[in-house]
């Protein structure tokens, strides 16, 4: 099975911070997340410019795709980036994790979303979305579709009604099979009558944490997985340190976690729909795709960034065989 991902293309550059002064000097309230403007990446940039930074291609769906290529999944991403540094930066750090970057450029800076890393480890997000949100349902190039079997999609675009739709009436038009994360719980607020039609129409596999599931249907963890259950072929409720729960029809399964030192939460929802993903496309039963998915997220979240390190790879692609043994 090879997937293509659809989703906001981002630069992700991790800053780690001496001391609180540039996030205070900056006016953002530390531990927050924001949308930021051309100015603010001009401020930061002089702020932080003799600073170490790492820079990795980001966005939700673009981690997950970059989970799956780890893994060994063959993989295309659709994004939208500017004619710039960055934009090159961005495809060219997806073609060296083995990604087929079919990426849209626009005369509009490339996206990025800074993370700032205080010695205390609080992290302060700052995000310019650029080019990244400018991708157009006109854009789509559907013979891009007839090459994968499995379409993956960030919940972030569902604020797009048109192109969301739209690239998923091609996928399902060439056979492909639809997965969808939910992103964000207020994502699922500000877009809940769209969602409630987009889902059952379109979406085979659908993957929700605990809030982003209560916000859809208003009710706990299990309840909530059931309704999802009921409108998607595989549904997926994840419940923190407390582990997993997928429902395919009558078919019910409770995960739970792998030990993990944790110091950065960002991405593991990402990368266990990476590993979800990866075991489905092997064929495993969903008990064991649930178990590849933890494994990924308690990785990552060991880490600071959506991404694994590379050097922590061989030991995963290890264990994954050891899993998948259970078959």
């Amino acid at each position: 099975m090879k997937v293509l991902g659809l989703g906001n293309a981002l630069v992700d550059i991790l800053i780690q911070l001496d001391d609180d002064g540039i996030v205070e000097s900056l006016n953002f309230p530390k531990g927050s997340m924001q949308l930021i403007n051309q100015g603010d990446i001009a401020g930061i940039t002089k702020k932080t410019e003799l600073l170490p930074a790492q820079m990795v291609s980001g966005g939700s769906a673009a981690n997950t795709i970059h989970g799956l290529a780890s893994l060994g999944t063959s993989c295309g991403f659709i994004g939208k980036v500017g004619k710039d540094e960055l934009g090159r930066f961005y495809t060219k750090d997806l073609q060296s994790a083995g990604v087929d970057a079919c990426l849209l450029n626009s005369e509009t800076v490339t996206g990025r979303a800074y993370t700032l890393i205080t010695p205390d480890t609080e992290r302060t997000f700052a995000t310019y979305l650029g080019a990244a949100v400018e991708m157009q349902a006109y854009e789509l190039d559907e013979s891009i579709f007839s090459r994968y079997s499995l379409f993956h999609v960030e919940g972030y675009l569902v604020q797009n009604t048109t192109l969301i739709e739209s690239a998923m009436r091609i996928a399902k038009s060439k056979g492909l099979k639809i997965s969808l994360d939910l992103a964000s719980f207020n994502v699922v607020e500000a877009t809940l009558e769209f969602l409630r039609t987009l889902i059952p129409r379109y979406v085979d596999i659908i993957f929700a944490n605990e809030e982003e599931a209560r916000s859809f249907t208003g009710k706990s963890p299990k309840a909530a997985l059931k309704e999802l259950g009921e409108i998607s072929e595989i549904a997926v409720v994840k419940i923190g340190e407390k582990g997993s729960m997928v429902q395919s029809g009558n078919e019910f399964h409770e995960i739970g976690i792998f030990p993990a030192d944790c110091i950065d939460t960002t991405g593991a929802g990402d990368q266990y729909a990476a590993g979800f993903l990866h075991g489905l496309s092997l064929g495993f039963n969903l008990n064991i795709c649930g178990e590849i998915g933890t494994l990924l997220a308690g990785r990552v979240i060991e880490n600071y960034g959506a991404r694994i390190p590379q050097e922590l790879w061989p030991g995963i692609l290890e264990k994954v065989r050891s899993i998948s043994m259970k078959k």
